[in-house]
């Protein structure tokens, strides 16, 4: 079993913890023997090629699939809670998220509503403030079969907010968005402004937890990394120790390199041996 770094002196109630974690398709195991710990406040990105795990991690650590081993959320197994505490604590937006009905945006971003114990402010208010974070202002009334993936996608991310992007009391646990692939459909623009989001989500206090292709958003948004291969945590820590050229090289049997930003920022995952073609190569005089 892999031991990834456990965050044993903060508050349960604030952490995301899974020890010994594994889940079977069958006979096949397809995550094995996962250990960690995320803090609120965090976002924290799990990334490694396709056919990982990754999804399925996810899936077990939103109680949506069986596991072995342990995975506690604000101090309490995530298999034992019932649908209203679940949905209380977390919100999950999936890989996919199919609806056949026809339904409205406002009706859609409702659906957050369902199954929460406790309501605290207007729901229309917060489906038209969910809507504005998402960039999809004066959508309320559009037919969700009419709009493109990537606004259908948008607008699943805010049904996934009006859940839990509300105050919460000093003496409650912190609230969790779990996101599966959240910009995979987004163009460059909306990528950039819905992890900037989730960026804001936890620097207001909550806890993020999201599955990740690009290398380069995870660089320039993600305070840790888990980087999965085979169904193991091949390394898990803080961004800039993880994502080295060295370890990605490894995770996808792909040379990579970093190269630097000209802005002087986070610097670049490139192919290490990548040429231009004649179509891309610089002009010559």
């Amino acid at each position: 079993m892999l031991h990834l770094n456990r965050s044993e002196d903060l508050e349960p109630e604030t952490l995301l913890q899974l020890s010994g974690v594994g889940v079977n398709a069958g006979r096949v195991e397809i995550v094995k023997e996962i250990a960690f710990s995320a803090a609120a406040g965090e976002v924290l990105a799990i990334i490694g090629p396709s056919g990982s795990g990754k999804t399925t991690l996810m899936r077990a650590i939103t109680g949506e699939t069986a596991y072995r081993g342990s995975i506690e959320l604000a101090g309490r197994e995530v298999c034992e809670l019932a649908p209203g505490a679940q949905a209380d604590l977390r919100g999950v937006l999936p890989q996919n998220s199919q609806i056949s009905f026809p339904l409205n945006v406002t009706e859609v971003v409702g659906l957050g509503f369902l199954g929460r114990q406790k309501e605290r402010v207007d729901r229309y208010l917060r489906v038209r403030e969910a809507l504005a974070k998402v960039g999809l202002n004066g959508f309320e009334e559009r037919s969700y079969q009419d709009l493109s993936g990537g606004e259908q996608q948008r607008v699943q991310l805010a049904r996934v907010l009006v859940q839990v992007w509300e105050p919460v009391p000093v003496y409650a646990p912190p609230h969790w968005l779990f996101l599966d692939e959240p910009v995979s459909s987004l163009d460059i623009k909306h990528q950039y402004q819905i992890m900037q989001l989730a960026r804001d989500y936890a620097d207001s206090g909550g806890g993020v937890v999201t599955v990740m292709h690009d290398l380069n958003l995870t660089l320039a948004f993600a305070d840790k990394v888990l980087v999965m291969k085979d169904g193991y945590g091949l390394a898990f820590g803080r961004r800039e120790e993880v994502m080295t050229a060295e370890l990605l090289t490894a995770a996808y049997d792909f040379p990579l390199m970093m190269t630097a930003n000209e802005n002087g920022d986070e610097p670049l995952v490139t192919p290490a041996h990548f040429r231009p073609g004649p179509e891309q190569a610089a002009p010559t005089d």
